[in-house]
């Protein structure tokens, strides 16, 4: 694999990787906490999945770290168990984009799901629909534009993660240097075309983001 392409490939297979697990988890996540009538239990549970969004990101990696590290409890059962070791693999970048992109998937749904008429369901069940079914072909349909929205943003944050990454993936050349990374090391090493280069990549993946968001709030905005 060329150097200079690598973490171009790299990032996008991770920020893909991780926003197939981060969408469905974001949903379930959700469509829980929706279903929620305790206001109490709503907070406490609102705030566990929204912590690593305001977590700085070397904090949220060091949890990670001491969870999936070879000696953490994870880390020691995937190596013991399966011989596999999570900490400084592509896999732990991957982990480490689920982990910071997982809120916004989170919120960006349960915002979109509240905002779901409550008659749509209620007409549904009154023609014989399972809860599931209800969920799957009336709440999820209409709350399609702001999930998609949400899930366009957590591939753009999984695709721009660092500091967790750093920390639980390393920085290791052609395995686990993502863009970020690699913008970081050019930086370092004084090459300032290469990093020019890395940035102009971000900046129209960035812009592509922003678009595609832009699409889904007018068609989630439309009667």
């Amino acid at each position: 694999m060329d150097a200079a392409v690598s973490p171009i490939l790299i990032s996008l297979k991770t920020a893909s990787a991780s926003i197939l697990t981060t969408f469905f988890l974001g949903i379930f996540a959700a469509k829980l906490v929706v279903g929620i009538r305790s206001k109490t239990l709503k907070m406490i549970l609102d705030a566990v999945l929204t912590l690593p969004l305001v977590l700085p990101p070397t904090v949220a990696g060091f949890f990670l770290l001491y969870l999936f590290g070879v000696r953490g409890p994870a880390g020691r059962f995937f190596l013991d168990f399966f011989s596999v070791k999570i900490a400084f693999s592509w896999g732990a970048t991957v982990l480490a984009a689920v982990a910071l992109s997982f809120p916004l998937m989170y919120r960006s749904a349960r915002g979109a799901l509240e905002q779901v008429d409550p008659a749509l369901a209620h007409t549904a069940r009154t023609l014989g629909m399972s809860e599931w079914r209800v969920f799957w072909q009336v709440s999820l349909p209409t709350a399609l534009p702001g999930v998609a929205a949400g899930g366009v943003l957590s591939f753009a944050r999984g695709l721009g993660e660092f500091g967790a990454t750093a920390m639980l993936a390393g920085n290791i050349a052609g395995r686990t240097r993502t863009l970020p990374l690699a913008v970081y090391s050019a930086v370092a090493a004084g090459d300032m075309d290469t990093a020019y280069r890395y940035v102009l990549v971000i900046v129209a993946i960035s812009f592509a983001v922003v678009a595609l968001m832009n699409y889904f709030a007018a068609k989630g905005a439309k009667p």
